[in-house]
């Protein structure tokens, strides 16, 4: 779901939040990199077939997906579930961290419900992590939040 290629901030001992850019694409083209087109004497218009993306919900292949608050709750409620029984098992010192730090951090996403976009994975597995999406106190600067003890590491 995410690449440590990027910059990630842990917060809270509980997630990652990693700033993004909005790029642009051409189906079969090389992603543009947000390169400043004017500076190198280009066009800054938009091509036909051209489309704004962001950098790491295309990169990973994030979908969009939508929530109300009370069906974001149950979902919330039972990937929390899921997380602190895994975690259980497998790295139980962890489990009283993940729990206060999650549940803070699931109120200010609720508190501020309106202000972020949700992101299932490829597999779009209903049971999986949803990535959230917000921006920056700028207002233009996304960035997307990932739960720390959901994921995993995988070497290449």
């Amino acid at each position: 779901m995410i690449s440590d290629a990027y910059d990630l901030k842990l917060v809270d001992d509980v997630v990652y939040e990693v700033d993004c850019q909005m790029v642009q694409v051409k189906q079969g083209a090389d992603i543009d990199i947000g390169a400043n087109p004017s500076a190198e004497e280009g066009d800054e218009g938009v091509e036909d077939g051209v489309e704004t993306v962001n950098n790491i919900a295309y990169s990973f292949r994030l979908t969009p997906t939508s929530f109300d608050k009370k069906s974001f709750l149950t979902y919330i409620k039972g990937y929390m579930k899921a997380v602190k029984a895994k975690l259980a098992e497998t790295s139980p010192d962890d489990v009283t961290t993940f729990e206060k730090g999650a549940q803070a951090y699931v109120k200010k996403v609720v508190a501020n419900f309106k202000d972020y976009e949700f992101y299932t994975g490829e597999s779009m597995d209903p049971e999986g992590m949803i990535v959230l999406l917000n921006y920056r106190e700028d207002g233009t600067t996304p960035y997307v939040v990932f739960w720390k003890h959901g994921l995993k590491e995988e070497k290449f």
